[in-house]
């Protein structure tokens, strides 16, 4: 049952990531009308890097498609960690509303790297 569990937590967070870097290549989901300036000065000063934004949408969408296999969920959940963290820090320091989606995800981030703690332990080991 936990298996079935994972599997479907991956394959909804895998999608999530893979719809949000494509949305960063082809823009076909409209900017909230309700975000605040101070996070419209932020989201600009991120498309102003002309290099940032397709770099997260590659890792989004790799990461997405690797979190939904079993075999390759540790490197999609490691490669994704950054990006949690951002979107996470972004939520905390400038826009609560979106908090609890933002740790509902870092919390299956981090569960899947728990779940795969057995092939990252080699990183850890001397």
């Amino acid at each position: 049952m936990k298996n079935k569990i994972l599997l479907i937590a991956s394959i909804l967070f895998g999608l999530m990531f893979i719809n949000s870097g494509l949305n960063k290549f082809f823009n076909y989901m409209p900017i909230p009308e309700n975000m605040s300036p101070e996070m419209l000065e932020i989201f600009n000063a991120f498309i102003t890097i002309n290099w940032l934004m397709p770099l997260i949408a590659v890792v989004e969408i790799l990461g997405g498609v690797l979190v939904m296999f079993k075999q390759t969920r540790a490197l999609g959940a490691v490669m994704l960690f950054p990006i949690l963290i951002g979107i996470l820090l972004i939520h905390i320091l400038n826009e609560p509303s979106g908090l609890v989606v933002a740790l509902i995800f870092f919390a299956l981030d981090i569960w899947f790297l728990f779940e795969s703690r057995n092939k990252l332990k080699p990183l850890f080991n001397k």
